[in-house]
C-alpha cells in the first residue's frame, strides 16, 4: 500500500500574531475519500478523516439497513484502487449471504462532502422507511451531570487537540462515564464510527448509552441514533426542524445547545431527571 492515509498532516504556514509574522509548522486534520464496496460494488464514497475505517463502513451499512447484526458481515478488509494497487481509501465488505442485499437501490454514488447529512438520497421517505423499535424509556440522566459531559468529550479528542478541525461523537453511561469516542472531519462519519464499533463488538442496541456529538444535531444524526437504539442524543449546537420531528416521532430525547451550563430539550424531556444527578469526582 503506497502512502497510507494519514489522520494528521503537517504543513508549513505563515502565522501572524501581535503584528509579527513567522514561519511555523501546523497540523491539519486529514481528509480523504473512502470508497465503501459491498460484494465488489460501490455503495458510497464519503470524505472522511482516515482511521477506524472498518467501523465507519460497518456503522454506515447498519444505519442504512444493509446489515442488522454483526453476523451479517463475513469480512471487512481494505481493497484495491482502480489501478490494482492496495488502497487505504477503499473498504471491501463481504456479506455472510452473498446477494442478500440489492445494492443497486443505493443512489448515493456521488461523493458526499464531510458536512453532508442526507446528501444523495432520493427522498427523505427513503431514510425514514426503516422501522426501528422505540429506544429504552427507562434510561435517564440528571441535568447537572449532563452539563459536565462536553468538557469530558473535548478532553478525549486527541486529534482535535492537535488540529482544531474535527468533530467528535462520544458514548456515555448514565453516570457520566465516557465509554467510547471517535473523531472525524464529518459529524455523521464520527457517529458511524461509534455505531460500527458497537456493531462489531456485538453491543447493539445502545439502550444504556447517551450519544453526544459536537456541532449540530441534524436529521441524519438522529436517524443513526434511532437505528442504534440510543435513548438520549445531545449536541453542542442546534438541531434542525426535521431532526426534532424525527426525534419526537421516534422516541429519542434530543438535546441541543449543550454548553456553558445550559441546554435545550426538544423531545421526550422525561429522560432528563434531576433525581438522577450524581457527583463526579
Amino acid at each position: 500500500m503506497r502512502h497510507p492515509p494519514q489522520r494528521v498532516k503537517t504543513t508549513g504556514v505563515v502565522e501572524w500574531a501581535d503584528g509579527r509574522d513567522r514561519e511555523v509548522l501546523d497540523d491539519l486534520a486529514g481528509e480523504e475519500p473512502l470508497e465503501i464496496r459491498v460484494g465488489g460494488r460501490v455503495v458510497t464514497i464519503t470524505m472522511r478523516t482516515p482511521g477506524d475505517d472498518f467501523e465507519l463502513a460497518a456503522g454506515f451499512l447498519y444505519a442504512e439497513g444493509v446489515v442488522n447484526r454483526c453476523d451479517d458481515i463475513a469480512r471487512i478488509s481494505y481493497g484495491r484502487a482502480s489501478d490494482g494497487s492496495a488502497s487505504g481509501n477503499v473498504v471491501e465488505v463481504t456479506l455472510e449471504r452473498e446477494g442478500s442485499v440489492d445494492v443497486s437501490v443505493f443512489e448515493r454514488h456521488v461523493v458526499a462532502s464531510s458536512s453532508c447529512g442526507v446528501c444523495g438520497r432520493t427522498s427523505i421517505a427513503a431514510v425514514c422507511a426503516r422501522e426501528t423499535p422505540p429506544p429504552n424509556p427507562h434510561f435517564k440522566i440528571g441535568p447537572r451531570l449532563l452539563t459536565q459531559l462536553p468538557p469530558l468529550l473535548r478532553s478525549a479528542q486527541r486529534i482535535f487537540g492537535r488540529t482544531g478541525g474535527l468533530h467528535a461523537a462520544g458514548l456515555f453511561d448514565a453516570d457520566g462515564t465516557l465509554r467510547l469516542v471517535r473523531e472525524d472531519i464529518g459529524r455523521h462519519n464520527a457517529v458511524d464510527k461509534v455505531i460500527g464499533d458497537a456493531l462489531l463488538h456485538r453491543q447493539l442496541p445502545l439502550a444504556e448509552r447517551l450519544l453526544l456529538v459536537s456541532g449540530r444535531g441534524g436529521f441524519e444524526i438522529v436517524q443513526k441514533a434511532l437505528a442504534a437504539g440510543v435513548p438520549i442524543l445531545a449536541s453542542i449546537s442546534a438541531p434542525s426542524s426535521l431532526a426534532v420531528q424525527l426525534a419526537r416521532d421516534g422516541g429519542v430525547t434530543l438535546i441541543g445547545f449543550l454548553r456553558d451550563q445550559r441546554f435545550v430539550v426538544y423531545s421526550h424531556p422525561n429522560r432528563v431527571a434531576p433525581g438522577r444527578d450524581v457527583t463526579r469526582s
